[in-house]
């Protein structure tokens, strides 16, 4: 079963992705950052919700 951390942290991995590309793209160092900790933010949150599946 997915619960919803597992849902918004692979949203938030795949914004932050687009946006560190974005970033690249257009030579934007402060985009591709905030992608980069996004797209960190997001597995944090994937694995938390990977944990609580785990611990029911």
């Amino acid at each position: 079963m997915v619960n919803k951390d597992q849902v918004k942290g692979a949203a938030k991995q795949a914004t932050g992705a687009v946006k560190e590309a974005a970033g690249k793209a257009t030579g934007s160092t402060k985009t591709e950052l905030k992608g980069k900790a996004e797209k960190t933010a997001g597995k944090v949150q994937k694995e938390a919700g990977n944990v609580k599946e785990k611990l029911k």
